[in-house]
């Protein structure tokens, strides 16, 4: 250091810097003021699975989107599974997903309320997936709210975060109608539902596909999962919505652009903090 090399009043002021600057960290880290990240082993025991689904020709834009996320992934440590259409089909899926900690989906959404009746568990609020491995990028077929409640088999705690989606978030189909306040926060609070039987924490969803902020909040922060969500670059809160969830317990936060505009959301244990998730 360049102090130690001036002699030994140098070497000596250097020495008790050190050791003073250690003992000023070591109380503010037992105060619990500070937060530096994992050791790189918590983060390296940290899975997560990326699931891109068939959407015809849009499909290598939602892989690019994709991989950001698993390259955000990645920098924090974390051990990262792709699994990406033409071969996302539901047994892949599944098994990659067993205790995942953080699970990622982007694709097509079938959320309710939404033009297609009746209602039901089997198809909607859940994964558009390849019908048959292998066979293109057109090869479609939903899996439900019922399925990501018994069978997808997250860790306890997990964090689902829904890119890109339709519904998820409370938006609407390309060319379709902007939803009123009260059918997008269904659709919110609908699709959520399976996720969090399922043992997630919370349910986020990035309908323009942001998801760095995410991996760093998780990774690097003390945050609650509310503080993780409004830390997004793309956070507006001027017409920020708040509800009790309906479809299962937690609370619901809603960031629309402008009052039409639905392509923010959280669901699910909002006050759970970042460190209790490492």
């Amino acid at each position: 250091m360049p102090d130690e090399q001036m002699g030994p009043s140098g070497a000596y002021r250097g020495r008790a810097l050190r050791v003073l600057g250690l003992a000023m960290l070591a109380t503010s880290l037992a105060v619990g003021g500070l937060a530096f990240g994992p050791q790189p082993a918590e983060a390296a025991q940290k899975k997560v699975v990326i699931v891109v689904g068939p959407v015809g020709s849009n499909t290598a834009s939602f892989k690019r989107t994709a991989d950001q996320a698993a390259a955000a992934a990645r920098a924090q440590g974390a051990k990262v599974i792709k699994i990406y259409s033409p071969n996302a089909t539901w047994a892949r899926v599944k098994q990659a997903a067993r205790g995942a900690h953080v699970f990622v989906y982007l694709g097509h959404g079938n959320g309710w309320p939404s033009p297609y009746k009746p209602f039901q568990t089997r198809t909607k609020n859940g994964l558009g997936l390849n019908s048959k491995a292998g066979r293109g990028n057109s090869n479609h077929k939903y899996y439900g709210e019922r399925l990501m409640a018994s069978e997808l088999n997250l860790a306890k705690n997990a964090v689902v975060l829904l890119l890109r989606l339709c519904y998820a978030s409370g938006n609407s189909e390309p060319g379709k109608a902007n939803p009123s306040k009260s059918v997008a926060m269904q659709r919110v609070d609908h699709y959520a539902a399976g996720f969090l039987r399922g043992g997630a924490s919370v349910v986020l969803a990035e309908g323009m596909g942001h998801s760095k902020y995410v991996f760093q909040g998780l990774f690097r922060s003390n945050k609650t999962m509310s503080e993780i969500f409004w830390s997004a670059p793309s956070a507006t809160r001027k017409h920020r919505i708040n509800f009790n969830a309906k479809r299962s317990t937690g609370h619901v936060v809603m960031d629309p652009r402008k009052p039409s505009a639905f392509y923010r959301s959280i669901v699910g244990k909002l006050d759970f903090k970042a460190s209790d998730w490492r």
